[in-house]
């Protein structure tokens, strides 16, 4: 049985919905000040839109591209204590079209951390194995850099915001220290010292190697999370290519699920509760893709009480003998802190 710290998952992450005015636009219902928020629409074409406390308001990085950090100033413009407001800008705030803002919980502005070689400023949820860290590139091949987190993260994303065009490089404990991935690519996992040093993540740090994640003078944001227990999950999985797919346990009923490919050229895949479609005809939204939201049957997903399972052959996946790393955090528990198991959908 799985048992949980965490008995409501919803005041540590939300995926949130909402409607654009193309006027200024408070959304709230989140249940929480967000530290990270994550925008798409849904109906047609536009980036996705990433901005967190730290950078600050109105800064935005694009995991569909890999551009800096631009100013977008009718962009998110606050941070509110249930959500957030937006300026008019037509990429996240079109009149009347959908839209989607997925939103964690850190710890506010941040503070500054010397665990690493590298000085950090870190925003650090600890309860639920969520950091937001922002370092400066010193080009000392390995450095370490300091997380906050007090237990090794499974998942280290990386951006550079200041100069230059590098990729989301990215650090999963399913391809484990050798490797890493880009977030805004379709491309398979890249085994290679280039990024980590072939360094697994501590409780205190995590390890960064050449120019892509650590070029002198140059300013990175990373993403850094942590398993707990009933609450978030990061693995990997093999499909069967059968339409009675593999099954991920993951010890609560997902919320919010990013599947990838890591042995060939598949899209980051992102599901969650909130939008139409849901289980198990899913409608995906692509983390590395501009495009509207899939509404199609090609690619489908079932959200269980206790992990999720693919229910078709395509390779998006669950491909025969193909392999798959995952993001999920949690709309419930399968057990509660108090051992008793939560209902079903």
């Amino acid at each position: 049985m799985a048992y949980t710290t965490i008995d409501d998952p919803t005041i540590y992450m939300n995926p949130v919905p909402y409607t654009g005015t193309e006027v200024t636009l408070s959304i709230t219902g989140v249940g929480f000040q967000p530290d990270l928020v994550w925008l798409k629409k849904r109906g047609n074409t536009s980036s996705h839109w990433w901005t967190d406390v730290i950078r600050g308001v109105t800064e935005t990085i694009y995991s569909n591209g890999t551009t800096a950090e631009t100013t977008e100033s009718e962009g998110l413009t606050a941070f509110g204590a249930d959500g957030f407001t937006l300026g008019d800008d037509y990429a996240i705030n079109q009149e009347d079209q959908v839209q989607m803002s997925w939103n964690w919980k850190a710890n506010g502005a941040g503070s500054s951390n010397g665990d690493g070689d590298i000085t950090s400023t870190v925003s650090a949820n600890t309860t639920a194995g969520f950091s937001i860290v922002k370092y400066t590139g010193d080009a000392v091949y390995p450095s370490t850099v300091g997380h906050g987190l007090g237990s090794a993260p499974s998942v280290v994303i990386t951006k550079q915001i200041t100069a230059g065009t590098y990729s989301w490089n990215s650090y999963h404990a399913g391809l484990g220290n050798t490797y890493y991935i880009a977030l805004d690519s379709n491309s398979a996992a890249d085994n290679s010292v280039d990024c980590w040093n072939s360094t697994s993540p501590t409780s205190s740090v995590f390890t960064i190697n050449t120019i892509a994640v650590n070029t002198s003078g140059v300013d990175f944001i990373a993403y850094c999370f942590a398993e707990k227990q009933g609450y978030s999950k990061f693995g990997s999985y093999k499909g069967n290519g059968n339409a009675d797919g593999a099954f991920v346990y993951t010890g609560f009923r997902p919320a919010w699920v990013m599947v990838k490919k890591t042995n060939g050229t598949d899209h980051w895949f992102i599901i969650d509760n909130k939008r139409i479609g849901f289980n198990e005809d899913n409608y995906g939204l692509y983390a590395n893709l501009q495009n509207a939201e899939y509404t199609g049957t090609a690619y489908q997903l079932d959200i269980l009480s206790n992990g999720f399972k693919a229910r078709d052959t395509d390779g998006m996946f669950n491909g025969s003998g193909d392999s798959y790393i995952y993001m999920a955090f949690a709309e419930a528990p399968f057990v509660n802190s108090n051992g008793v198991p939560c209902n079903a959908r």
